[in-house]
């Protein structure tokens, strides 16, 4: 029998110590990396989802409203071109940015305006906005209208449906009652008017439905619909 001397025997404690040391470290730095990349990811969506749900919020949030009283131009005479069956000649829409809506840009590559009627549907009437100057009645931006020298006025050639002379092809187009300046922005305090006039053939007749989208770049689509009433006055109110 091998005898050993007390306190001679030899032990592994202090290097297994170590080792299992070593591992657990090793866990804990790969641990705080992989904690890192999932909380950066979190962050990351995050952000995403935030960003994804404002631009819906604007997308669904209508930037424009009507400002006042849709009006229709009646045209109530068999001298006026109407012949027997009366009906619209023009229509006004009064626009104005909504209280948290932004400013809109009409130039006329940026918006589109489609018009449905009872038998009839253009996909866009839009021949853009007049900034020459500001108008009190629709009469005097009809008028600037036939003096616009762009091909895209050229419907109003020689025609004011106020007067009773409509144009040669349904048309829209934007001018102001009031503005802040000349550009062709539609901006929060200031007050524009969609002016349609409609061709000999797409005239709207009473108690028939018309309704008009406007479509914009940036926005939510605003829908107008109104039926028309019984046509009697040369001046109508249309809602």
């Amino acid at each position: 029998m091998k005898l050993q001397r007390k306190g001679t025997r030899h032990s592994h404690r202090g290097v297994i110590g170590v080792e299992s040391a070593i591992v657990m470290i090793a866990f804990v730095i790969v641990a705080a990396a992989l904690a890192f990349v999932v909380l950066n990811m979190g962050f990351t969506t995050s952000q995403l989802v935030k960003t994804t749900t404002i631009s819906g919020l604007e997308e669904s949030t209508s930037t424009m409203k009507i400002s006042g009283t849709i009006t229709g131009v009646g045209c109530i005479e068999s001298n006026s071109g109407c012949g027997p069956v009366k009906r619209i000649n023009a229509t006004n829409i009064p626009l104005k940015i909504s209280k948290s809506g932004n400013s809109v840009n009409f130039a006329q590559d940026t918006i589109s305006i489609r018009y449905i009627g009872s038998s009839i549907q253009y996909d866009n009437i839009y021949a853009g906005p007049i900034t020459a100057d500001t108008y009190r009645q629709s009469v005097l931006a009809f008028r600037q209208a036939h003096l616009e020298t762009d091909s895209l006025f050229d419907a109003f050639n020689n025609s004011n449906p106020v007067n009773g002379t409509v144009p040669s092809e349904t048309s829209a187009f934007l001018y102001w009652a009031k503005r802040l300046n000349d550009n062709q922005v539609l901006e929060p305090g200031e007050h524009a008017i969609l002016a349609i006039g409609f061709a000999p053939n797409d005239r709207p007749q009473g108690l028939e439905e018309m309704k008009f989208e406007i479509i914009i770049s940036d926005g939510a689509t605003l829908t107008l619909e109104r039926d028309i009433p019984n046509i009697n006055h040369k001046t109508m109110d249309l809602g």
